[in-house]
């Protein structure tokens, strides 16, 4: 196991990531901007160090700060968490390249799975269904034109690079497509400097349902059964369950083994995430794999009892993977509410500021669960995401996971800033929600109505 590892983030993740560390017995370097001078999360670690100003790319995103702190206090490995570089194959490369373990997949691996028209190539050759689509990147808007003529419309053009929307256009007919080509294109090019896109069939009333995978670097793949992240707003989750509602017993089987022989087949080494959407009629497509652990991991955790990050560092170590499929149960139903600063009722505008008040729920036996770096008096800076904790309810069964989960939230007090807890009170309690035949157009319909019943 690492002596001591370079954390290259902030916030929530780099406190979750020193409990990890702590746990095993590793000691910890969090790294800060000038912004993060007073997280309360660096008082945690064993040891941090300032890499730049408040701007991401003066920072979180400054390559050669990062790997200068990790061989100027001597690290064995970096953690990058999620964002910012978790999913750079240059800088998975670079720490490879000084001798510094990245605690993910091979460089390699991201490229490959980064460019989404490969990914899917690969993802095909390894037997998952695909949505009807382009092979590959189009070349011209004449080859679209020629795709959406085949699947039929409404179509969906995608950045080959990135994701979070960017790069994204739905088109409803023919004649619009020319200038959905050109915007997506432009957009594409400007958030990842990749104009690359390929199309797919609109699959509308859609879920999204992912696949919590680990490999090993000795081919031992398994998967952690699957979560539902369809409560999600321009493409950012606010709500993810798991197991989903949507998804039996013999399919969760079925695709769970698929998918880890797939993971296992691209040479895929460390925790990862296969995405699909799941249509109407309960078919899944595989959509993207994200190389990274997800931000909702800890609702396959609470239905497991695995502790993913742990496998993480013990992967990245070149330890063997020691768990096997028949050996994972899945007991119980999680939910997870990620609680970001920001008005609900004022298009989820942005609220950073002084938290004045921060009182969390209390659970017993494991049943609440709190992932935060804040604390009361931490300020909350304008440049990163806005996340102020994530709030995990465990339940014997769904309808117990809900009421739990609401409780929970009711008993949450935070003040000083705007947060979403009323959007996550108003989805929980909806009635589509509970029924658990929701898919991702949810949240507008929920919200919606909220507002329209606040205005009154």
């Amino acid at each position: 196991m690492f002596r001591r590892i370079l954390i290259a983030n902030r916030g929530e993740v780099a406190a979750r990531i020193i409990r990890a560390a702590k746990k095993l017995g590793v000691e910890t370097v969090a790294v800060y901007s000038t912004a993060d001078e007073d997280s309360p999360h660096l008082a945690d670690a064993d040891l941090s160090v300032c890499i730049g100003g408040a701007q991401s790319a003066d920072s979180y995103l400054n390559m050669r700060a990062l790997l200068q702190a990790a061989l100027q206090y001597d690290c064995q490995a970096v953690h990058p968490g999620w964002g910012f570089l978790a999913e750079n194959a240059l800088f998975a490369r670079l720490c490879e390249q000084q001798k510094t373990t990245f605690i993910g997949p091979p460089p390699e691996v991201i490229a490959l799975m980064g460019d989404k028209a490969k990914a899917k190539e690969t993802m095909r050759a390894a037997g998952l269904p695909l949505i009807p689509g382009s092979d590959g990147v189009v070349a011209s808007l004449d080859e679209v034109r020629q795709v959406g003529d085949s699947v039929g419309y409404p179509i969906l053009l995608k950045a080959r690079s990135g994701g979070g929307g960017k790069g994204m256009r739905v088109c409803r007919e023919p004649q619009l497509l020319a200038d959905m080509y050109q915007e997506a294109s432009i957009e594409a090019e400007k958030a990842f400097g990749d104009r690359g896109l390929y199309v797919e069939k609109l699959i509308e009333r859609g879920r999204h349902i992912e696949f919590q995978v680990l490999a090993d670097a000795f081919g031992h793949a398994v998967h952690l059964a699957e979560r539902e992240c369809s409560v999600q707003r321009n493409h950012q989750k606010l709500i993810e369950e798991a197991p989903s509602p949507a998804v039996p017993d013999e399919l969760r089987r079925e695709m769970g083994e698929r998918v880890a022989q797939a993971a296992a087949a691209a040479g895929y080494v460390n925790a990862g995430t296969v995405e699909f959407l799941m249509d109407e009629g309960g078919n899944l497509y595989f959509m993207e794999m994200n190389t990274r652990l997800q931000v909702e991991h800890p609702v396959s955790e609470m239905i497991t009892g695995i502790d993913i990050m742990e496998h993480q560092f013990r992967i990245a170590a070149n330890q063997p993977l020691t768990l096997e499929q028949e050996d994972i149960a899945f007991q119980g139903h999680a939910i997870e509410c990620r609680i970001n600063a920001e008005d609900p009722f004022n298009d989820f505008a942005g609220s950073p500021g002084k938290i004045e008040r921060f009182e969390p729920p209390e659970g017993s036996d494991g049943e609440i669960r709190v992932d935060t770096h804040l604390r009361q008096g931490a300020t909350i800076p304008p440049f990163y995401d806005s996340m102020i904790c994530k709030l995990i309810a465990k339940g014997e069964n769904r309808e117990m996971a809900i009421d739990l989960q609401l409780a929970a939230l009711r008993r949450f007090t935070i003040e000083g800033v705007s947060t979403t807890i009323p959007a996550h009170l108003a989805l929980l309690e909806s009635a589509e929600f509970r029924s658990g035949k929701y898919d991702t157009g949810i949240v507008p319909r929920v919200l919606t109505a909220l507002r329209q019943e606040r205005g009154r």
